[in-house]
């Protein structure tokens, strides 16, 4: 696309401001709407008395945070740091079994939180890969990982793995323990059969020298799967990433650095959890006639607060995980970047889940033929990893319409990049245009890119029907006077993206 110029210090001051400037305002009206309600929204989502902030309640209805937060405070968090004691002494006293021990740790804790029953479960699927597998056909190994993703949304099995456990948690801690395992379980039979393709049918794994028979393959699986630190949310590495790196010595633990890294997570949880204590946004985001009479600024404070909470949520859900990844020698994926300099469907992907992304790209987006076999093939790459992620997302019809957008969205940027790259066209953009002015001719079409992202990222947070009414309040109703403001806020957004890029 063309290339983004120098903008004068003021002109990007004037930006920042107004980018940090709505972001307060809009979230001080959604407070004030937030305390305005308090009553009758405590009626209908139960909101919790908050232990964080003296005399504000808390906002209990996001569920995934409700959910890790509770598994955390329970076990998750302690098991993490015995996770790392138990690695650093036996990369003290037995350097030479670290990884089985690590592996024993992680299945064992595994026995305990989901129980027999569950563990086995687990271990069918562990199997059941491991057998296709050895058959070195990608097609059987995609169908078989598939088929065995799909069992979790039958209903009678589902009432089967209900009924083994005390709680609704535990069941859902199971469920995503296995969709995660999947990602492993593909990931390995990929990798497995493209290393026996490279070694001319030589039934070796490259990875371990003892590679050469079933139970090694099991035995390098199993570690793969169960090592605990990323066995229940991730962040994703694949198992060629995983297996070159776990048997790298463990580093020597600089106290600064891991005290800081702590510092930053306990930071991120506080910020959280006052962003629920301040805004009440899941629970207004669930109730139509909130959103229906949302003053603007408020409108979009909650658009805004709810893409912000959960950025801020993975910047925790995987920021304990990767500190505990980086002591064992593991090189974890980057942070999620901030959504508010994210400008673009592309930019969102690259940047936001990168253990994701990186996996779609090595194992769908390249293998179907990616961007380097015309354009038909892109477009079919790109349409089967969001169909894929859509698929292990439960496959909801949010998740449809939300799988869609992006599709759309990257498409269309990536068409405007071809179009706006040809020969005539990029000859009379630097000829008739300054650097500077292509930068905010950039700017102002990445605005309405931010415009679409958002409301992709709504649908995804909320479902259909926020996205909808988001549309209709402000592109229908408000397209006189909310319309044009926001496209202005979006393309501040935008340039401190642009900035934040350079």
């Amino acid at each position: 696309m063309v290339m983004a110029g120098v903008l004068p210090q003021w002109e990007m001051t004037l930006y920042w401001l107004l980018s940090f400037g709505s972001h307060l305002y809009s979230f001080y009206e959604l407070h004030i709407f937030s305390k305005g309600h308090e009553a009758s929204l405590g009626r209908e989502v139960d909101l919790e008395r908050g232990f964080l902030i003296w005399g504000f309640k808390k906002d209990p209805t996001d569920f995934e945070w409700s959910f890790w937060s509770e598994w955390a405070r329970h076990s998750l968090l302690w098991s993490l740091i015995g996770h790392a004691v138990v690695s650093r002494l036996a990369a003290l006293f037995l350097p030479q079994f670290r990884v089985a021990i690590l592996t024993l740790y992680g299945f064992l804790l595994a026995c305990c939180l989901l129980g027999l029953k569950g563990v086995a479960v687990m271990m069918l699927h562990l199997s059941i890969s491991l057998a296709v597998a050895q058959l070195h056909s990608p097609t059987l190994s995609w169908s078989c990982a598939l088929l065995l993703l799909s069992t979790l949304h039958i209903s009678s099995l589902q009432d089967i793995q209900r009924s083994w456990y005390k709680t609704e948690e535990q069941y859902f801690l199971l469920l995503f323990s296995i969709a995660v395992c999947a990602l492993r379980c593909i990931s390995f039979s990929l990798e497995y059969h493209w290393q026996f393709a490279q070694t001319g049918g030589s039934d070796q794994l490259c990875y371990t020298p003892k590679a050469r028979k079933l139970q090694f393959q099991l035995y390098n699986l199993t570690s793969y799967c169960f090592y605990h630190p990323l066995f229940y949310n991730g962040p994703v590495i694949t198992y060629k990433d995983f297996s070159q790196q776990i048997y790298r010595p463990v580093l020597k633990l600089d106290a600064v650095c891991v005290l800081g890294s702590v510092v930053r997570v306990i930071l991120w949880w506080c910020i959280a959890e006052a962003m629920i204590h301040f805004m009440y946004m899941h629970a207004i985001q669930s109730n139509e006639t909130y959103l229906e009479i949302l003053p603007p600024w408020a409108l979009g404070g909650l658009a805004l607060a709810l893409v912000q909470f959960f950025y801020v949520k993975y910047l925790v859900l995987f920021g304990a995980p990767a500190l505990v990844v980086r002591l064992d020698g593991l090189n974890p994926p980057r942070m999620p970047r901030c959504v508010s300099v994210m400008h673009s469907f592309t930019g969102m992907w690259r940047h936001f889940d990168v253990g994701l992304y990186r996996w779609l790209i090595r194992y769908i987006y390249v293998p179907v033929g990616g961007s380097r076999h015309g354009v038909l093939r892109k477009v079919i790459s790109t349409a089967l990893a969001f169909g894929f992620v859509c698929f292990w997302h439960g496959c909801h019809d949010y998740l449809q319409c939300w799988a869609v957008l992006n599709w759309l969205g990257v498409l269309l940027e990536n068409a405007v990049t071809t179009v706006l790259s040809t020969a005539p066209l990029h000859s009379a953009i630097e000829r008739w245009l300054s650097p500077a002015m292509q930068r905010r001719c950039l700017a102002l079409l990445y605005a309405f890119s931010t415009a679409a992202l958002i409301l992709s990222n709504l649908v995804f947070l909320g479902g259909i029907h926020v996205g909808r009414i988001f549309w209709k309040r402000v592109f229908i109703q408000g397209w006189a006077t909310i319309a044009g403001p926001m496209v202005v806020f979006l393309y501040s957004f935008a340039q401190v993206g642009l900035e934040w890029d350079s």
